[in-house]
């Protein structure tokens, strides 16, 4: 993939879920075009060894599901940092691989906790620091499953719906103030969450995919960056896609 040096010059971030997957992809890609960068991630440990490998300015170990744990979460970072351009919210979850009337409740609890509640925590709290100075870009993580529903995956289906809902509804509460959401729903792509599903599971989703074959990361990578950038400026309250054709819609 291309880097454009210097496109995120004077820009900084924060990425969640950035300790691994595409977060981490995102994080390095805006760190080698020029951005400052905090990784927030529920794993220390992994944080410690990313920020070295990637040269990120700043890591903050955050469960997303915690309201507090953000709120002080982004309050060190803007203190690190000095501003806050660009949120990427990928923390993400898959759950269990159960129909509806046997899905686990607290598996159900905890994948909508982070993928839902966690990426509105962060919406929520990150906003106000993007109005007061009138610049931002908004990135969160949706799913094709979101878009057509994965059988078996319902909790990961409805809350990749959801972040759709709600990303059209900020980005049209912030038309006109200079920050622009937008959610990207990628088809499966080749990253540690896929240690997370069977097999089968895995198969059926790249045979649902046209072009015959799972997305590579820095493919998403790349699509993120460019919501990511100042060139993203006309298009906002959408979705982009990443699914080998998989949606069209």
């Amino acid at each position: 993939m291309t880097v454009f040096a210097g496109r995120f010059a004077g820009r900084t971030a924060i990425v969640t879920g950035g300790a691994s997957g595409l977060g981490k992809a995102v994080a390095a890609r805006i760190v080698a075009e020029g951005g400052t960068v905090a990784l927030w991630d529920l794993n220390a440990e992994a944080l410690s060894a990313v920020r070295d490998e990637i040269q990120a300015t700043h890591v903050e170990a955050v469960d997303v599901a915690d309201l507090v744990a953000v709120e002080a979460a982004a309050r060190a970072t803007h203190a690190a940092l000095g501003k806050i351009d660009i949120l990427v919210c990928s923390a993400g979850i898959t759950g269990a691989t159960a129909p509806v009337h046997e899905f686990p409740i607290d598996s159900w609890l905890q994948v909508v906790g982070v993928n839902l509640n966690g990426l509105f925590y962060c919406n929520r709290t990150i906003v106000p620091m993007m109005l007061t100075n009138g610049y931002g870009r908004i990135v969160n993580l949706s799913s094709v499953a979101g878009k057509e529903g994965n059988p078996n995956a319902s909790a990961y289906s409805a809350t990749k719906a959801a972040v759709i809902g709600l990303t059209k509804s900020l980005g049209k509460e912030l038309a006109g103030k200079g920050v622009i959401a937008n959610a990207l729903t990628p088809a499966t792509f080749e990253s540690p969450i896929l240690a997370q599903l069977p097999q089968s599971q895995v198969d059926y989703m790249r045979s649902k995919i046209p072009m015959g074959r799972l997305g590579e990361i820095e493919e998403s990578a790349a699509m993120v960056c460019f919501m990511a950038s100042e060139e993203c400026s006309f298009t906002t309250a959408s979705t982009f896609d990443t699914s080998g054709g998989r949606t069209t819609f």
